[in-house]
């Protein structure tokens, strides 16, 4: 199967970690950022044909189900997977305290199970499925679409969901767990990280806010919990376990042309746990009722949209990246992506006398970040800040873990010989 290459040209930026403001400040209400430019390929409807680039027979897909009255059935915008290689399983990033993002206030408890024990699950789900809200955004005259979302501030309303949730929705509606029904307002929408907020425009004193974990914690096993509105079941809880960690998932939207810089890719946390169109931007809890990610994508052994679930191959983005981000939306409706400023392609050099796959640079952008390090055309990435990176995809969106102005680590092949060379990330300018 012919690979897919970044594009010439392409730089690798992406989006990271670092100490953002409170959630919890009442910003004046920004302007919608302005959204990248339409893809050109139409998105597949009601029960037509998806089209994508398969891996194998394997498809990656968002799991946004969409409701459409005219023909009274369900169909979706989908996402596929391009071309990807897994990298191995490493945590790593910045940690965050999330609880100086939150207001603090009507925030659920759950006691935790001590390691090696059952999860308590029941307690979990009773505590924390007042935070998860089922969403309904109208896209236009044609129908509307479905996902999840959670509360991330009580006081505000402030909910994080998915952008291809809400993207140019004209009006979008949040049904709390027990049936009450408020309209919402975009605060900002990120296509890079596929992620949105948006807040309730009259919020009762009784919403009850998530609490953020970390997800550079997160390890491989470890019990999870989504909970979220598959197929428009809201308040639908599925379990399952941590299957990988920094999995590069490449997911652009199926139908338009998505401005390079705007392709979703995200060292995502692979689980499987059942999730279904429907469960974008909902949750993933761990044992101890924290969000450790936002479900965003799900593989299926179909291309057609009729045949999309899960099996058991579910992708959410890390809650550190969601923590980031969601602020920068609340306080300026948009966000920053930092910048690498290498073009590069999968490749495979060898190291010290052993072959290993990474990311071949084709070209270095002048006065960036990969020059003033020293990176040179020829040079192979194989792993930043000890995560390996296996192709241009894993380069790009590990990067896109931390945020401008953060050094990374990058382990590079020259002629064979194993270098160390450290770059600090600047803003990538849109």
């Amino acid at each position: 199967m012919p690979r897919h290459h970044v594009p010439a040209h392409r730089e690798v930026r992406g989006q990271a970690p670092g100490g953002p403001p409170p959630w919890g400040a009442a910003p004046a209400p920004p302007a919608r950022p302005r959204m990248s430019p339409p893809q050109a390929k139409p998105v597949p409807q009601g029960r037509g044909k998806a089209r994508g680039v398969t891996l194998g027979k394997v498809w990656l897909v968002a799991v946004i189900c969409a409701v459409f009255a005219a023909a009274g059935a369900a169909g979706g915008t989908w996402y596929w997977l391009h071309d990807s290689t897994p990298t191995t399983s490493v945590t790593g990033g910045v940690g965050a305290d999330y609880e100086q993002l939150q207001s603090g206030q009507n925030t659920p408890m759950v006691p935790t199970s001590a390691p090696g024990t059952a999860p308590d699950w029941t307690t979990v789900a009773q505590r924390v499925r007042p935070t998860v809200v089922a969403i309904q955004a109208r896209v236009d005259q044609s129908g509307t679409s479905q996902g999840s979302g959670v509360i991330v501030n009580s006081q505000q309303g402030y909910i994080v969901t998915n952008n291809h949730v809400v993207a140019d929705a004209e009006l979008i509606q949040v049904i709390m767990v027990d049936g009450r029904l408020f309209e919402a307002t975009m605060l900002g929408t990120d296509p890079s990280t596929d992620l949105a907020v948006i807040a309730l425009d009259n919020p009762p004193d009784d919403l009850q806010e998530a609490t953020f974990g970390d997800s550079t914690k997160v390890q491989v096993g470890d019990p999870v919990m989504a909970v979220g509105n598959p197929l428009g079941l809201d308040n639908t809880v599925t379990v399952g376990i941590v299957s990988a960690l920094n999995r590069p998932v490449r997911t652009s939207q199926a139908g338009s042309t998505v401005n390079p810089g705007d392709e979703v890719l995200t060292n995502a946390i692979q689980v499987d746990a059942a999730i279904n169109p429907g469960n974008s931007g909902g949750p993933l809890f761990d044992r101890a009722g924290q969000v450790i990610g936002i479900n965003s994508a799900i593989a299926t052994l179909s291309a057609d949209g009729d045949q999309a679930g899960s099996i058991g191959l579910g992708f959410a983005i890390p809650v550190n990246l969601v923590g980031h981000i969601a602020t920068q939306l609340i306080e300026n409706g948009q966000a920053v992506h930092p910048l690498l400023g290498v073009t590069t392609d999968g490749s495979v050099g060898e190291v010290d006398g052993q072959l290993r796959a990474g990311a071949a640079i084709e070209m270095v952008t002048p006065g960036s970040p990969a020059d003033q390090a020293g990176l040179r055309a020829g040079d192979l990435i194989y792993a930043v800040d000890g995560v390996p990176i296996t192709d241009e995809i894993s380069l790009t969106a590990t990067i896109r873990s931390y945020q401008p102005g953060a050094t990374v680590k990058l382990l590079v092949s020259r002629d064979g010989e194993r270098l160390e060379i450290t770059a600090t990330l600047t803003t990538r300018e849109d």
